[in-house]
């Protein structure tokens, strides 16, 4: 259907090199080093972007399951935490924590609850991150 493209270049070693990030579309485009990723440098990181899009995908899913049961959402609003952690083979990513909130006049709680599941699995890139624990804290209406 679509093929979607992003490129990073990076130069020099581990710790003291630098990257560049570049989305195909030139919405985006930024640096990335060993700061960035492991401390709290300037610059992004694969995990910033990740959530990025784990959050994005979840809210359109959200909104269109919302939709075909005939209760667009006025606005939906999704954090995501991308928790990555040491192990002993290497670094993962092993949990994902979003947090969303939408507003959806006269929608019942129970009836959002199910469309919040049906989103997280709906969603492909949380089909294609189905290796991660991802853990949805979801609030309506200001509930």
């Amino acid at each position: 259907m679509v093929v979607r493209v992003a490129e990073a270049e990076w130069q020099g070693d581990l710790t003291s090199g630098q990257g560049r990030i570049k989305l195909g579309s030139g919405a985006f485009a930024g640096s990335y080093s060993y700061p960035s990723r492991f401390e709290s440098a300037e610059g992004t990181n694969p995990e910033e972007l990740l959530g990025a899009a784990e959050a994005s995908c979840f809210s359109m899913a959200l909104s269109l399951g919302l939709t075909r049961i005939g209760h667009p959402p006025k606005s939906i609003h999704t954090t995501a935490r991308v928790h990555l952690d040491r192990f002993v083979d290497g670094f993962a990513i092993d949990q994902i924590e979003l947090e969303t909130a939408a507003e959806v006049p006269g929608l019942d709680p129970g009836i959002f609850r199910e469309q919040v599941a049906l989103a997280k699995h709906g969603c492909p890139i949380s089909k294609a991150l189905s290796a991660t624990k991802i853990e949805i804290k979801a609030t309506l209406n200001g509930e």
